[in-house]
């Protein structure tokens, strides 16, 4: 070997870097168990927040803690740990273009332009970006977008100009929707600075609009989805007082008596709102359970709002929560708005934020639009600061502080309003949270004050987002991911175990197999287990279970170039030369070289194009999976080399085999080629029953491909699967519970809501299956204690992801492009590569045999098998993993066939073929053996969470291995003609 000292040098120079990496890892993880040791004298509910107290303490302080770093500095180059294994929340908001769009038409009510806003949302396409769908459905209405009243408007007319088409406009409006988008990005990262947990991280996701943010460790996981999708749209409004707007609810009431029923089951209390004289007798009417079966007349509005009697009074009345939607309905009518009097023709119905002390009723409010554009006279823009602090009477309250602008506005408002005698609402996203009147005259100074029903948690993130600045539009959360600490800690350890147990079956057969050579082989695999951990600690990956599950498989398949080398180099002694020349041989390109580079191509190709369409874990695994391929590569090339020359420089005797195997697999001579027809009967047996699976009972498609909500939820004590389901579709009407793992576990699955917009919504799943599961938990299992995140944790959501339809046609798109292209790259990879599409075509066959097969053993044993078999993004990498693999295999033996028909004298192809297949056995039965035998160790060890994925990787690799000897080949052969073979042949012959 060439520059033997240089490869030294630099391997040294690279492992001493990978353990310098790794050190930061180490001592992170000291640093974070002093800061559990130091939360643990604390009581439970606080130990969370003593912990990152005491992390963020030590980060601000800027000492040193580690070879001249700081802990920021430690933390920011350590292994980062995925969700899965750390416990946290992961979700990808979608930042709302449409509203982003109808923003930049000025709010208009051109007909056609919001008809195009809805057409494009029905009409996007999986994979599609909204505004481009936006622009198609536009295009095709004819409609005009610089025009004067959509983005030739005041707002934009120095960009855009009525006599732009629409071409013209186009880029103009991405960008702004892209401006848009990064303010939204800015403000989310403010948010998210102030939640107190470790290691936070935002990203945007291409140009979609979507933002990925992942959490870990945070706990609290329905007052994190309200902060993540807030808009913080502050306002403040003039309010309308009762005796302004009573006599319009009592001709709204009249209006309804003519269209509603006339007669229903009522409240013994409520029988006429308008006869009721005090506002606490119709609050408790409200509150009242009780019925009458008396059936009377009914007031549609009165009998569901409680109208306040107090005159000049702000609050107009109150109302269940869950008859707001009707009550909204109602006033919203055009026959029952044509009966509003002149003097409040712009009024603005608003609810209240509900009070804690009277849960389930709100507050209407009735606010004052003002000017042309009918908005707000003061908005959340005018805010410089906000704090969380405590009003005069000691509760909770939010103080502000407007610009000079805003505080001038301020001074004119409160003025006015203290004259009038009424209040002002200050109005979050759409919410009244107060409405206080001004006694005193104007307020100057622009300071003004948030009080109301509110925690002290509550006040400090409404402070948060305050000072964070609004969002440009609504965030919703399209996928969601939550897994608990104590369900991280398990992966961990299941993690843990199946690599050293996969680890240590292949160090032990290596050294059976191959003897002293095996041995050289498993010190350059221990070094490439340090690159491996070292480069992702460089490149600032995260490790996630399928991570590990990449690596314990990359340590299976790093042999795979060791054992080429050692089989070439067995055949090089069998034909007479010696040690140092078989060596040498081995390592040329006609010798190992060409086989392995080309294997490892094929492999890299489909685990670059699982990193660039996977998505969270499933990245994380290609990422281990791409390291992994170019750190085995290395250390199989250069690493055992080194190991090799210093035992040959010592004139050690190297056999690389041991007594036991040194006659296995030799003097083969089966007739692969003659057995193909059976070989094609027993394929066409298996597809045509695994079409068949698919035809008539299809497969079991998780989330990610049809969307939905998935609970893993823990009880005390087993429960029935079906007892469980039955009482979830009373709840959601459509759901199902299965047994994940133990008996005492179900993975809970529903599409109720999913696809619904707004903050609200997962806390409204959430409580509902609390409600529906709540005679399986235990009796003091709180809805917080059941739905939150905390150490040790064993009953409850353990973990939860949604998926949302838009979500999920985006998942379905990329998992067919992501198999079609790796097959597409891998064909025109080695028709270049061999010179004849045959080989290209052969592999194509095997892989699409391999792949259909796998779907129909899924298909078939989903209901049997007791574990997750779901087609997800995890079985789409399992799939990308086989092809990866199957072609692997198929390189070789096509490899060597290449390389017979280089150098054998024979014009009989066929032979050839054989010959190359029996030759390339020893390392087709070695590879598959290994990386088996670490399957199985991550099947039985690694937990239930990637079961299914190994076991469709398992699957795959016992069909590749069969594929490559039995399909591939043979296609390859039948498909070349005998003169096209023959002339190969002889053409080889000749060269």
């Amino acid at each position: 070997m060439q520059n033997k000292g240089l490869i030294k040098f630099f391997a040294i120079i690279f492992a001493l870097v990978c353990i310098y990496q790794l050190s930061f890892t180490f001592v992170a993880n000291g640093i974070e168990e002093d800061a559990k040791t130091f939360a643990s004298k604390f009581p439970k509910e606080i130990q969370t927040q003593k912990e990152v107290s005491y992390l963020d303490s030590l980060a601000k302080s800027k000492e040193k803690v580690f070879l001249w770093n700081t802990y920021d500095e430690v933390r920011n180059n350590q292994i980062n740990k995925g969700l899965d294994l750390e416990g946290g929340l992961n979700v990808i908001l979608q930042i709302s273009v449409k509203d982003i769009l109808f923003g930049l038409a000025n709010e208009t009510t051109n007909k056609d332009f919001l008809k195009v806003l809805e057409e494009a949302k029905r009409n996007q396409r999986g994979n599609q970006d909204y505004i481009d769908a936006f622009f198609e459905a536009a295009n095709k209405a004819n409609l005009k977008l610089a025009s004067v009243d959509i983005f030739g408007n005041r707002n934009l007319d120095e960009v855009i100009k009525f006599d732009m088409t629409n071409a013209q406009v186009e880029p103009i409006i991405k960008q702004k929707v892209s401006e848009s988008v990064e303010s939204a990005f800015g403000v989310l990262r403010k948010r998210i600075d102030q939640f107190g947990v470790t290691q936070p991280n935002i990203q945007m996701l291409g140009n979609s609009g979507r933002i990925l943010v992942e959490l870990p460790g945070a706990k609290d996981v329905d007052r994190i989805k309200k902060l993540l999708q807030g808009t913080a749209k502050l306002e403040f409004w003039e309010t309308y007082k009762i005796d302004e707007v009573f006599n319009y609810f009592v001709s709204a009431n009249e209006v309804l008596k003519k269209t509603e029923e006339v007669t229903k089951e009522v409240n013994e209390v409520v029988k006429d709102s308008t006869e009721k004289d005090s506002t606490a007798t119709d609050l408790d009417a409200l509150l009242t359970d009780k019925e009458d079966s008396t059936k009377v007349q009914v007031n549609p509005l009165f009998d569901k709002l409680q109208v306040t009697q107090q005159q000049g009074f702000s609050i107009l009345g109150y109302a269940k929560v869950s008859d707001t939607a009707t009550i909204g309905g109602y006033l919203r009518r055009k026959d029952v708005k044509r009966t509003l009097p002149n003097a409040i023709a712009n009024v603005k119905f608003v609810w209240g934020k509900e009070d804690e002390k009277t849960p389930g009723i709100v507050e209407l409010y009735a606010l004052k639009r003002s000017g042309k554009d009918g908005k707000a006279p003061i908005s959340g823009g005018v805010i410089v600061d906000a704090t969380d602090t405590f009003d005069q009477l000691g509760k909770p309250a939010v103080s502000m502080q407007m610009d000079g602008a805003g505080s001038r506005e301020w001074e004119k408002l409160t003025g006015k309003v203290s004259q009038q005698g009424n209040a002002i609402a200050i109005v979050l996203d759409n919410i009244v949270y107060s409405a206080p009147g001004v006694s005193k005259g104007a307020i100057t100074g622009g300071r003004s004050e948030i009080s109301g029903s509110f925690t002290v948690t509550e006040t400090k993130d409404l402070a948060n987002v305050l000072r964070a600045g609004k969002l440009p539009a609504a965030a919703d959360i399209v996928q969601s991911e939550v897994v608990g600490p104590s369900l991280g800690k398990e992966a961990v350890d299941n993690g843990f175990l199946s690599f050293i147990i996969g680890f240590s079956l292949v160090l032990l057969w290596m050294v059976v197999y191959y003897g002293k050579a095996g041995f050289y082989a498993n010190l350059a695999l221990l070094v490439n287990i340090l690159f491996i951990f070292g480069a992702l600690a460089s490149f600032g990956a995260v490790l996630t279970l399928p991570g590990i599950a990449g690596i314990v498989l990359t340590i299976g398949m790093a042999v795979d170039a060791n054992v080429i080398i050692y089989e070439r180099a067995k055949e090089e002694l069998d034909s007479g030369k010696t040690v140092e020349e078989a060596v040498n041989y081995s390592y040329t390109w006609k010798g190992a070289m060409s086989s392995i580079v080309d294997a490892n191509v094929t492999t890299f190709i489909t685990a670059l194009i699982l990193f660039i369409l996977g998505t969270g874990p499933i990245k994380g695994f290609a990422t281990t999976l791409l390291i992994g391929i170019l750190t085995s590569l290395v250390t199989a090339v250069f690493i055992t080399r080194i190991f090799l020359d210093w035992s040959l420089s010592r004139n050690e005797k190297i056999a690389f085999s041991t007594s036991v195997t040194k006659n296995w697999f030799k003097n083969l001579n089966f007739d692969f080629l003659g057995k193909r027809k059976i070989a094609y009967i027993v394929s066409t047996i298996l597809i045509v029953l695994s079409l068949f699976s698919l035809v008539t009972k299809g497969l079991n498609y998780g989330v990610d491909f049809v969307g939905g909500r998935t609970y893993q939820v823990r009880f005390e004590k087993p429960v029935s699967a079906p007892e469980v389901t039955k009482d979830l579709v009373a709840v959601f009407e459509s759901a199902e519970a299965k047994i994940y793992g133990n008996d005492n576990q179900l993975k809970i699955t529903t599409k109720y809501k999913v696809d619904e917009e707004g903050e609200g919504v997962d806390k409204e799943v959430n409580d509902m299956l609390y409600k529906g599961l709540k005679k399986y938990l235990p009796a003091d299992l709180t809805y917080d204690k059941f739905v939150n995140l905390y150490e040790g944790k064993q009953v409850g959501i353990m973990s939860s992801s949604k998926v949302s339809g838009t979500i999920s046609k985006d998942i379905k798109t990329n998992s067919l492009w992501a198999v079609l292209g790796s097959l597409l790259v891998v064909f025109l990879y080695l028709m270049v590569s061999f010179r004849k599409w045959q080989f290209g075509l052969g592999a194509v066959v095997a892989v699409a045999h391999d792949v259909i097969i796998v779907l129909g053993i899924f298909s078939f044993f989903y209901t049997i098998l007791p574990f997750n078999m779901e087609i997800d993004q995890a079985f789409i990498a399992a799939i990308l993993t086989v092809i990866g693999y199957s072609l692997n295999d198929t390189v070789i033996v096509f490899d060597r066939v290449r390389e017979y028909l280089d150098y054998n004298s024979s014009s009989d192809f066929k032979a050839l073929v054989n010959k190359a297949l029996n030759s390339t056995l020893s390392r087709t039965i070695n590879t598959s053996a290994t990386t088996l035998v670490v399957l199985v160790a991550i099947f039985i060890f690694g937990g239930e969470t990637i079961r299914g994925f190994v076991f469709a990787i398992l699957v795959g690799i016992l069909v590749g291995t069969y594929s490559s000897l039995f399909v591939a080949t043979p296609v390859m052969n039948d498909t070349m003609s005998k003169k096209e073979a023959k002339k190969m042949a002889e053409f080889k012959k000749e060269a």
